[in-house]
């Protein structure tokens, strides 16, 4: 049953979502000797954020953990694409942002997002729902470590004894493709927008948790990978794959847009892109190489729960 929403719920939620903030880097910081650099920042049309990255750290190349709190006046067009009724309303919007670019190439990047949006005018009750998700791209995937990521998931996923998890990873499969090269961008997870069907409190205590099962699981994954040996040419793979990535942020990232679109911060809104790319024309996969793995098994739409042994 969908809850009406106060003004002091956005205040709850923002300061939930800062602890959320606060505990991803932590975690983080167990596996580096570098700090993050903490830049806190005010939006001259309201509101502002945090901004945390780390780079050139002993298992990152570089992470970034965002946290914004901002309001407007007239929703940008990539929040009200879907929704025209929101159109000219007024809004505030909230969430968590965490992408990691790691050192070694057995490592795979994560990406974690967690939002929450409300929309308002004069003449109604205020809007409110929740979006968020996460997703892995791996270079050199471990099928253990992409089995583990979805297991995770899946327990996740519960509102009212209902599993939202074959739901949520079709929307992730359906989001996280770059149509240009007719790929997804890694081996998915969850996605989900406009959760606003279940109390407030329970939608709210959700996205906490797909915070805390998204670091929990990861940490897992690096403890295991961080220190495996690699080669130039592992590297210079994962420096290839990540082009990827930068595709799919400039060109098809929802929330990209709408920080571009609602006159955002832009060194935050894009601190989700690496360090370092290459872009190589025609790169050389041969058959039954360990970059082949990636294409041949992985970069498709799959039950990995079925892949379990």
């Amino acid at each position: 049953m969908k809850t009406k929403f106060k003004v002091e719920d956005g205040d709850i939620i923002s300061k939930s979502f800062q602890t959320l903030q606060n505990n991803i880097i932590n975690e983080f910081l167990k596996y580096e000797e570098t700090d993050f650099h903490i830049d806190t920042w005010k939006r001259p049309e309201g509101g502002g954020g945090r901004t945390c990255v780390l780079s050139k750290g002993c298992t990152f190349d570089k992470v970034g953990v965002n946290f914004s709190d901002i309001n407007g006046t007239s929703l940008p067009p990539a929040a009200t694409s879907n929704r025209p009724e929101l159109n000219g309303m007024k809004y505030r919007a909230m969430g968590v942002s965490v992408v990691t670019h790691p050192k070694n190439p057995f490592v795979p990047t994560v990406h974690l997002n967690v939002r929450f949006f409300m929309a308002f005018d004069e003449n109604t009750e205020p809007l409110w729902w929740f979006g968020g998700g996460f997703d892995m791209t791996p270079f050199y995937p471990f099928l253990e470590d992409v089995i583990l990521w979805h297991e995770s998931a899946q327990k996740l996923c519960v509102l009212d004894k209902k599993n939202y998890y074959d739901d949520f990873k079709k929307q992730c499969d359906d989001y996280f493709y770059l149509k240009h090269r007719n790929e997804p961008r890694g081996v998915g997870g969850i996605f989900f927008d406009n959760l606003n069907n279940h109390k407030l409190a329970d939608c709210h205590d959700f996205v906490i948790k797909v915070g805390e099962c998204f670091y929990t699981t990861y940490s897992k994954i690096l403890k295991k990978r961080k220190d495996l040996p690699y080669s130039e040419k592992h590297k210079s793979f994962q420096l290839f794959r990540r082009g990827r990535y930068v595709e799919f942020n400039l060109v098809y990232d929802r929330g990209t847009l709408f920080g571009l679109q609602s006159n955002g911060r832009t060194e935050s809104i894009l601190m989700s892109l690496p360090p370092s790319v290459n872009w190589i024309y025609n790169y050389p996969v041969e058959d039954g190489s360990e970059e082949s793995v990636l294409y041949n098994d992985y970069l498709m739409a799959k039950d990995w729960l079925k892949e379990k042994n």
